[in-house]
């Protein structure tokens, strides 16, 4: 890898801009055109990076944005840039590759730490965290999240004025309904910069979510909103100089296509996530940059060397796997017997939660809606209001703790939901930590009179049989399951544990091994983990037993009372320490009056997993 970021950043020119004057000079034209493609070419540049190393990145939203980003820093240099906070706040955190370039430019990381963009380690998480990047101001949570909050510091901040990113991704959230009203209401001099670019993971929005529109959306709620067209400098300037002058919140709507100049994906999804190599590539290339690309070739994905006994080389995607086992559900019903007893509906993942494929087989099911996992997760539970009518609904694991409220509606109301939660854990989460779905028993938040199952399938096969037998139960499942691919539970003749015979038992405990010696107790992708260090304490003379619990937080009296008369039980997971399923099995022993020695292992700290090799040792 290059010792120096061979995109010479020190080459910005700061310049300094006075919103009063509504036109630009030529000279102040010129170097603005020059700075938004000096960082264009840069964030295209190392992002590119984190898909060489297959970590993902998103380079569309923070590439969009760079002209907005470059007049705020020359507003902040202007004699008179106490009237602003100097912060360039961004509520969508997956433009992260602004706040790293920002960090570089004002000397907090060396430019050449950018190439190890979203890789392990690096400090350089998918979303901006504050205290863990130098230079980085702020964590901008989840999507639709910051805009309440930079609310707040304008109420900090009465005689200053505070400027956010938007997009119309985030628009789609509730948080920012709310935030526009109190904006209003006090007349905040909040700044809202929007990247219209009608591109989010799933699809267009003008197309799945008709009706929506960020400028009337806003207006309604009462603020000053001025349509401009983001690649016209001039244009994008005279709205941001007009905001400023206006005396209250306003924002500026830029439209434009997602990754304007990068052809291989200009204006389609693809550009929401990493641009590809070889996308980027071409671009560098027609940049008269051809001569950087070659350190794409010395960025590989590191492999795992690492070998776990007791399951398969092979392995599957449970979030997808989700999908299509609901497909086979469906496939038993007639085309109109599920549309009338069936409804999916998307939060804008269904590639990334398994219900593309539902989408593609049974569209008579399928909803698209935006990015609005509270009011969806509320329609598929309205929608099994009915008792013989059935709501699925998924989104990814940190975002059911978005949806709390939501669920104990639904329970107060019988419903019945489905939910598949993907990215639990922390597994193979490039993202920081408001992305980590470690939170999920959150989920079981009813009271005694009432129950909801949780469900985490170790594999694949387990996935599958899970999804049909708790498909047409009623109430509330959730099911579980990670970003990362995980293989085969094998039993010890070599067969797979979850097909054949085998036959899924709601609130039934799955034995993997018998032991003598004490038990591991754990569950999705920690148990094929478990498994390897169970057998390896077993083949060094400690025997040791394993138990799937698949139901997270129903007690099989069984299997407690068995492994509770062990001398040890010990809980292996990914969730949070502190709320997981560790932290409640100590009880529910203590209650039986059992008392072996216990503990229990989860995460503690950002992109760190216990290591349970530990549990040989």
């Amino acid at each position: 890898m290059a010792d120096e970021f061979p995109i010479d950043l020190k080459s910005f020119k700061k310049i300094k801009l006075d919103p009063s004057k509504s036109a630009l000079t030529s000279e102040e034209k010129d170097a603005l055109k020059y700075n938004i493609q000096l960082l264009r070419d840069a964030i295209v540049y190392f992002t590119a990076a984190g898909a060489a190393r297959g970590v993902s990145g998103h380079t569309g939203g923070a590439y969009d944005t760079v002209p907005e980003v470059c007049i705020l820093l020359a507003l902040f240099e202007n004699p008179d840039a106490g009237r602003y906070v100097p912060t360039v706040f961004d509520e969508a955190g997956h433009r992260v590759a602004t706040q790293y370039i920002l960090a570089a430019l004002d000397g907090s990381i060396p430019a050449e730490h950018l190439l190890h963009y979203r890789e392990a380690n690096s400090k350089l998480p998918g979303h901006p965290e504050l205290g863990l990047t130098p230079g980085v101001k702020f964590s901008s949570g989840r999507l639709g999240h910051m805009w309440p909050l930079v609310n707040g510091v304008a109420l900090a901040n009465r005689d200053k004025t505070v400027f956010c990113l938007g997009s119309d991704g985030s628009q789609q959230e509730g948080d920012d309904a709310e935030a526009a009203r109190l904006a209003v209401a006090q007349n905040l001099n909040v700044k809202l910069l929007i990247d219209d670019n009608d591109v989010t993971i799933a699809g267009h929005p003008s197309e799945y979510l008709k009706g929506f529109s960020v400028e009337k959306t806003l207006e309604g709620h009462g603020l000053k909103v001025i349509t401009v067209q983001g690649e016209d400098i001039d244009s994008l300037w005279g709205g941001i100089s007009a905001i400023i002058k206006h005396d209250g919140p306003a924002a500026v709507v830029s439209k434009r296509v997602m990754a304007p100049g990068i052809p291989a994906i200009e204006g389609s999804t693809h550009g929401h996530d990493v641009i590809p190599v070889k996308a980027a590539t071409q671009y560098l290339e027609a940049r008269g940059l051809g001569n950087l690309v070659s350190i794409y070739n010395s960025i590989k994905p590191l492999p795992n060397p690492y070998l776990c006994i007791g399951s398969t080389k092979e392995i599957g995607a449970n979030r997808v796997l989700f999908g299509e086992a609901v497909n086979m559900v469906l496939d038993t019903l007639t085309k109109e017997e599920a549309a009338s007893k069936v409804m999916v509906i998307d939060s804008d993942l269904e590639g990334s939660t398994g219900l593309k494929v539902i989408h593609q087989k049974h569209p008579e099911v399928f909803i698209p809606s935006g990015i609005m996992e509270r009011g969806n997760f509320s329609a598929a539970a309205g929608f099994g209001f009915d008792s013989n009518k059935f709501g699925v609904f998924s989104t990814f694991s940190a975002f059911l703790e978005m949806v709390i409220s939501e669920i104990t509606m639904a329970r107060l109301n019988n419903c019945n939901v489905l939910c598949h939660f993907s990215h639990a854990g922390v597994d193979e989460m490039a993202d920081n930590t408001c992305h980590f779905g470690v939170n999920n028993m959150f989920a079981d938040n009813g009271l005694s009179d009432t129950h909801s199952y949780l469900y985490f399938p170790a594999d694949p096969a387990q996935m599958v049989a899970i999804v049909k037998t708790v498909f047409f139960n009623r109430g509330l499942r959730f099911i579980f399951s990670t970003r990362s691919k995980v293989p085969w539970i094998l039993k010890e003749d070599g067969s797979r544990f979850f097909e054949g015979d085998y036959q899924f038992v709601p609130g039934k405990d799955d034995i993997i091994l018998e032991g003598t010696a004490g038990y591991v107790v754990s569950f999705g992708e920690m148990l094929y983990r478990s498994y390897d260090a169970v057998l390896r304490c077993r083949q060094s003379g400690l025997d040791v037993g394993l138990i799937n619990k698949a139901c997270l937080n129903v007690v099989d009296e069984q299997v407690i009372r068995k492994i509770g008369s062990s001398s040890f039980v010990l809980v292996v997971e990914s969730f949070n320490q502190k709320t997981g399923l560790g932290s409640k099995f100590g009880t529910w022993l203590l209650e039986r009056q059992l008392t072996p020695k216990y503990s229990y292992m989860g995460t503690t700290k950002e992109a760190i997993i216990t290591k349970i090799m530990q549990l040989s040792q």
